[in-house]
């Protein structure tokens, strides 16, 4: 099932310093039916008077904020996360929000993610997001407030649910009319995707691969984030279920246990 019901969608933003962009935010999520909003070490208060002031109607939102110190702990629960960002030196390819927002709605929980307004998001936050999403934008004047970019990507979320389920007006090969809508899945894809495994469970088992990799040289310190940002590429294409995350872990235990455990391989002069 997609995600057409949006309350099921999480708003995420990341060190927010300014109140009235908070209050702007919240005010057009609840515009959009979006109700989920998470704060990441906000650098503002979301009972700022200017706050409230800008989330015309949707001061609920501000009230029921849950404000925790990691971005990890703000995707825990979520299936997919799509990190938005307006930088053009990302090796990563990045996707416009009809096409990444569409690949959020795949799945029951999902969450968009938005910098700082100072800085955007570290490479360090943008690992622990699956996709990447750019709002087009002029080459002369590419930064969006923050607020802004949370209307377009919520106001294009609302259109897909809705086009999602109640379809879209005109022949899908209309040169004015795209068909960004969720495409249909054959059913046993999208019950796996039910059962898509959250990002907390697969951030476990890259924590206990990555330990497992360095302990037997394939990783080295001073290169092991770049290289396991290409095993997290590996997995996540492969679309883990929460079943085959845990049996991934069992294989890893086991290895980590025969390091430990096992005798040491004689050389070939000990065996002569």
């Amino acid at each position: 099932m997609a995600i057409t019901d949006l309350e099921r969608v999480r708003i995420v933003l990341v060190q927010t310093a300014g109140p009235r962009n908070l209050g702007s935010v919240a005010r057009v999520m609840k515009n959009m039916g979006i109700y989920d909003l998470w704060l990441v070490d906000p650098q503002c208060d979301p009972g700022d008077p200017e706050a409230r002031q800008m989330a015309v109607h949707a001061q609920d939102l501000l009230d029921q904020v849950r404000i925790v110190p990691r971005l990890t702990d703000a995707l825990q629960d979520c299936q997919r996360a799509i990190a938005t960002v307006g930088r053009t030196d990302l090796s990563a390819p990045s996707h416009p929000p009809e096409l990444g927002l569409t690949w959020l709605l795949e799945v029951s929980r999902g969450a968009i993610v938005f910098g700082a307004e100072d800085r955007g998001l570290s490479n360090a936050e943008l690992q622990h997001c699956q996709r990447v999403l750019q709002i087009p934008t002029t080459h002369s004047h590419p930064s969006l407030n923050l607020a802004q970019a949370v209307a377009i990507c919520a106001y294009t979320l609302r259109r897909l649910a809705i086009d999602g389920s109640d379809g879209v007006t005109g022949p899908p090969d209309s040169p004015t009319q795209k068909d960004y809508s969720r495409p249909n899945l054959p059913s046993k894809m999208a019950e796996d995707l039910l059962e898509f495994s959250t990002i907390a469970e697969r951030e476990a088992a890259y924590t206990q691969l990555e330990d497992l990799l360095l302990r037997i040289g394939f990783l080295y310190p001073h290169t092991q984030f770049q290289r396991m940002q290409k095993v997290r590429c590996l997995f996540e294409r492969s679309h883990l279920t929460s079943a085959e995350v845990t049996f991934l872990r069992g294989i890893l235990r086991q290895m980590s246990w025969a390091l430990t455990a096992a005798p040491p391989t004689p050389t070939e002069q000990e065996r002569s």
